[in-house]
Formats: structure tokens, sequence, C-alpha cells
């Protein structure tokens, strides 16, 4: 009896203790607000993950540089190696590179973290680009979400050069090939380029200075800019709410799926740890960036078929495309084969990726907020332009390697460059109009779906003696998606638009071209007795999933089973 008062006396106490530093922290904190942020509801889809792999991947990235900060020395003073690689034993070198190698061979497991710290800028790099198409085909972008969409263009043109600096700290030779390209770069610039140079450099090139300015930027000034907009980025999707697939129950007012707190929290901690996984498997059997094979960097030497990471191939690509072409004016010379490939095609391509949403909003004259994804073949126009975009992109990566693809397969080196110009022009148009031709063609199968049904594979012979395939009853969830579809119809020019009557006319025109082909999707003649819809449940969410749940404005509470 004595021992179960002393107990409930010490649950009392507990308690009390326990509402007070809830109150206390309550006062000083969001606490009780916060309940409601665990309880917001998240979509599953998998291409939702690609944003979450290019997170953990910068968490990785993180984690291992300031591992790498302990032990690497950012200085261009000339010292002579007497480390444990002995290839190199007496060689003149910096202090950067002797650190590097250092890491490699003598500090324990200091390999392990350079390949890790490598692979997961690549996979860093590759998640966000991937994950821009991801939301790019899927209309993602549009209002209300198109600061988003600037966030993470800059996200990525801020990856690149993050990327860029930390690849160029080593001052290996591959390294500092690509410096000197960097330099060149920054010399085809009318005017400004030779002071810009000298400021980057500290003087004359290569200087003294350039690691150790590489290195401030590549571990402070640019990772706290990353950090920022990702902070900015998550704050973003979580007030403007994660956008879904079209289906039962899903809507422009709610989000269906699993709420942060458990679920969701519980499989995104997973994710993480196998994107760690998948790195230190990498790591450990995919050697990437061998600086010892290189050498030091020495200004009078050209590492034979040296090639920098992927993103930016394009850029040595398009260097290597664009024909020898020079013009002198007033006593200055424009090198028109650096500046047009290296600063104008670059600075063009994210001119493009920040305006296109606005520019997409203004033709179609669309306003309304989307919170449901587009299927790609429901937007020929914009799809097209994507896949364009993408060959673009490839031909000029591929053409960064031209001469290891001459060498490694026989082929003439100028033979095949002028086979990258031609495919420079002539492929991004070619795989516009198929894949605007490829859509239309899925949204007319969609469209036979809606009014045949599905296809049964039975065939039956008819009273006339032809043969004809049966038709069953379409998925009632499949069908709700594919009715989901509603095109606008294309612009025509107002009358407010008499003071600028051409631009009204463009704009006309632009909207004909991106509405005018397109497969309606509204059934004709009546609907077989198979084919109609059957009400809805009553329940919001329309998936199998027990545990779905919908954040709505008004409320956010499960639907289907309740939680036990």
């Amino acid at each position: 009896m004595l021992l179960q008062r002393r107990r409930a006396r010490a649950g009392a106490r507990a308690r009390y203790a326990a509402e007070r530093t809830v109150n206390w922290a309550d006062g000083r904190l969001p606490v009780s607000e916060g309940g409601g942020l665990l309880r917001k509801a998240f979509p599953e889809h998998w291409s939702f993950l690609l944003g979450e792999i290019a997170l953990y991947s910068f968490v990785v990235l993180l984690l291992t540089g300031v591992w790498l900060t302990l032990f690497f020395e950012p200085s261009m003073t000339e010292v002579v190696y007497n480390g444990s690689y002995e290839p190199l034993l007496g060689v003149s070198m910096s202090e950067a590179y002797r650190s590097t190698l250092d890491i490699s061979f003598d500090v324990r497991g200091g390999l392990m973290i350079r390949q890790v710290h490598h692979w997961a800028s690549l996979v860093f790099l590759s998640a966000i680009g991937v994950h821009l198409l991801r939301v790019f085909f899927t209309g993602a972008f549009r209002r209300p979400r198109e600061v988003n969409w600037l966030i993470g263009v800059t996200l990525f043109a801020l990856a690149l050069a993050e990327g860029f600096a930390g690849y160029s700290l080593p001052d290996d030779l591959l390294s500092g090939t690509g410096l000197r390209i960097a330099q060149g770069i920054m010399l085809s610039i009318p005017v400004v380029g030779t002071y810009i140079s000298m400021f980057v450099f500290g003087g004359q090139y290569p200087g003294h200075d350039i690691v150790p300015r590489l290195y401030s930027l590549h571990i402070l000034l640019l990772p706290g800019l990353l950090l920022a907009l990702v902070t900015l980025h998550l704050i973003l999707v979580f007030y403007l709410k994660h956008t879904q697939w079209a289906g039962r129950g899903r809507t422009n007012r709610n989000a269906v799926g699993k709420p942060l707190f458990p679920q969701f929290m519980t499989n995104s901690t997973g994710l993480f740890f196998m994107v760690f996984g998948v790195l230190a498997v990498l790591a450990a059997v995919a050697q990437i960036n061998p600086v010892w094979a290189y050498g030091p960097y020495r200004p009078d030497i050209v590492s034979t078929g040296s090639q920098p990471d992927w993103y930016v191939g394009f850029l040595e690509g398009s260097l290597r495309l664009m024909p020898p072409f020079e013009t002198a004016v007033a006593g200055h010379t424009v090198m028109w084969n650096v500046l047009v490939p290296a600063v104008l095609l670059p600075a063009a391509l994210f001119a493009v990726l920040y305006a296109y949403p606005f520019f997409e909003r203004w033709v179609t004259g669309d306003h309304e907020e989307h919170h449901l994804c587009d299927r790609p073949r429901d937007k020929p126009v914009r799809t097209g332009l994507g896949v364009a975009a993408i060959w673009f992109y490839g031909v000029l990566l591929l053409a960064g390697g031209n001469d290891i693809l001459a060498h490694t397969f026989h082929i003439s080196l100028n033979l095949l460059t002028w086979m990258f110009r031609i495919s420079l022009v002539v492929a991004p148009p070619l795989a516009f109009a198929a894949t605007k031709r490829i859509c239309l063609a899925l949204q007319e199968r969609d469209r036979e779906r809606l009014t045949e049904g599905e296809e049964t594979g039975d065939v039956r012979q008819t009273l006339a003696g032809g043969y004809a395939e049966s038709h069953g009853p379409l998925d009632p969830e499949e069908r709700h998606v594919l009715r989901a579809r509603r095109e606008p119809e294309p612009l025509a020019p107002s009358g407010e638009e008499d003071a600028a009557p051409h631009v009204g006319r463009l704009r006309a025109t632009l909207s004909e071209w991106y509405y005018g082909d397109r497969v309606d999707v509204e059934e004709t003649g009546r609907e077989p007795e198979h084919q109609r819809e059957q009400p809805a449940p009553e329940a919001v969410p329309a998936a199998s999933d027990p545990e779905a749940y919908s954040g709505e404005p008004e409320r956010e509470a499960y639907s289907g089973e309740p939680e036990r």
C-alpha cells in the first residue's frame, strides 16, 4: 500500500514537472502551434523523392566536408613531397596538393571520406537537375510556386559554382587545366576580362591566391548560401503545401498523403540512410578523382584526354563546337569562339530557366493556383520544349568528350565535331516535333480508353463473320485521372491590347501554338454501362492505403480506418 502511494506521488510530481516544462516552453517557443505542422500531409510518389535525395546528399556533403577541412591545407606554397606515395617522392608541389595526397594515403579513412564527398557532390547536382526536370514537366512551377522555382534554379547555379570550386582545390594537373580554361573564359569578356582575371587570381596566372580564395568560397560563402536557400525552399514547401498527382479525393484545396509525424519522418529517415549507404558503397568500390595519377599542376603541361565532372561538361562541349571566330573593335579583340559558348550561352540558358514560368503564364493567360501535377502528355508543347532542351544539353555533353570518342571508336575528330555541330542545330527541333506527336498520340489513346474501355485481349466472332476485341471497365481511379484534364481555349487578341497590337497578336499566336494541337478527352456518344463512373466514396482520399491522410485548409483529419 505504501509503495503504491509513493508511486502515485512520484507520477503526480512527474506530470506536474512535465506540465510546467511544456507551459514554460510554450510561452517562449511555438510548441503548441508546432503540433499542427507535425500532422501536415505529404503526398507519396517516387518522383517526390528526388528533392529528398538532393537534400540528404547535401547533408552528407556538409558532414564529410567538415571532416576534410581538418586536414586540408589551402596554400599554394611550393614544398617537396616526402609522404607515403613513392612515385611522387621528391617532386615539387603546392601544399594543397600535398595535403590532398596525405589525406588519401596517410590519414586513416581519408581516401574513403574524400570519395564519399566527391560522389555526394555528383549525386547532389544530379538530384537537383532531375528534380528541376520533374517540376518542369509536371507544371509544379506555376502559381503559387514561382518563387520556389526561382530558388531551385538559383540552388542549381550555386551548386555548379560550389562543385567547380571544390573540384579545383587539390591543385592537381586535371583541376589546374580546368582553372586555366576558366581564366581563358574570363579573358574573353570584352574590356573588363583582364581586370576580372587579375582580381580572381590575385595577379598573373596562376598566382598564389586562387586556392585560398576558392577554399573560402567552398567552405564558407557558397555553403552558407546553399543552406539558407534550402531552408527557405523547405519553408515554402510547408507553407504552400506539396503538389500531388490527380486522383479521386485530390483537389487544389487539400493534400492527400501521410502525416509528417511519424509516417513521413520514418520513411524519410530510412531514405537518408539509404542515400548515405549507396554513397559509401560507391566510394568503396568505384574510384573517382585519383589526383595522385595526374600529378601536381604545372602551367606548361596539359593532361591528355582531360574531362571535367559532368555538370560542367556542356561548357567543354560548347567550347569545342564553336568555330574559330574573332573580331577586332577599337583595338580590342573579341574572341567570339570563347565568349559565345562559355559566357553568353550559359547566361542565356539560366535566363530562360528563370523566365519560363512567367513566359508560360503570359502566353496561356493562366493565373489560377495549381496544386495538382500535370501529366507530361497533357502539355505536349511544354514537354516538347523540355525534351528538346535535354537533347541540346546531351549533344554538348557528348561533344565535351569528342577526342575520347574519336580515339575509342576510331572516328575522325573533325568528322565527329561536324556531326555534333549539325546535331546541335537539327536534333532539338526534331526531338520537339517527335515528342509533341507522341504526347498527342497518347492523348488520343486516353480518349479511346475512356470511350471504349480497357482491352481485355479476348477476341470474339461477330454475326457478320468478323472479329472484334472485347473491352472491360476502366479502373475508376485511372478513369478519374484521365477525365481530370481540362485544357483552356487559346487566347484571342483583346481590345485591351490596342495600344500594342503587335504584342497582342504575338501573344495570341503563341497561345494558339501552345494550346492549338490537343485531343479533348470528353466522351462522345452514349457512355457504355460498364464505363459509367460510380460515385466517389464519402472519404476524401481515394487511395487504397488506409493510412492516407488529407490535409485540408478547413480541417486536417484522417480518412479511412482510424489510427490505432
